[in-house]
Parts: structure tokens; sequence; C-alpha cells
């Protein structure tokens, strides 16, 4: 089942910032991610958005992910972006379970 990494992000080096997505990028394509979305200026339109820059990957399953997370290519660029960037990370299965519906 697809899953996604979903991130908010905000920049506080730009240069530190493009050291880590050399290195984060080649990361998530060699565990099977592609991004889905990856710009700034995300426009919130219920509730608070306090990140001005918003990323999707998607990848194949939650395992992938993981793999991904705990890689050493993205150990690695995780401690290049500690003082670039403010982020928050969460991982989320992409399909409703089985027998979900909503409402009509």
């Amino acid at each position: 089942m697809p899953a996604y990494v979903i991130v908010g992000v905000d920049v506080l080096d730009e240069e530190a910032a493009l050291a880590y997505a050399a290195v984060a990028q080649p990361s998530v394509l060699a565990h099977g991610g592609r991004y889905l979305v990856a710009g700034p200026t995300p426009e919130p339109v219920e509730g608070a958005w306090d990140f001005a820059r918003l990323l999707v990957i998607e990848f194949p399953d939650l395992d992938r992910i993981r793999g991904w997370y705990e890689s050493p290519e993205y150990r690695h660029a995780r401690e290049l972006r500690e003082d670039a960037t403010h982020v928050r990370m969460l991982f989320a299965e992409g399909s409703p379970p089985e027998g979900f519906s909503l409402p009509a």
C-alpha cells in the first residue's frame, strides 16, 4: 500500500539547506520514493499552518519509508539540516482500510 512522508519546513540557512537537499534527494530516490509536492507557499484554508514550505513524498509502503529514514545516507542528511531548518514530518499510509467508506 502506498505511503507518504508529509513535511513542513522553514529554512533558517539557505546554503546549509541546499547541502541537505543534495544528499536527501538521491536517498529518497534510491529507496523508491518520488516527490509529489515540493514547493514554497502552501495556502492554509482551515486552521494554522506554520511552515513556509511543504513536501509530500510517495513511497511504495511504510517499510520503505522507514528503511529510507534510518538509512546511513539519510541520517547524514538529517545531520546536515540540523541547524538549517525547522521541520515537522509524519508518515501516513495512502489507501483507506478495507471496508472504509465515506458517508453519502
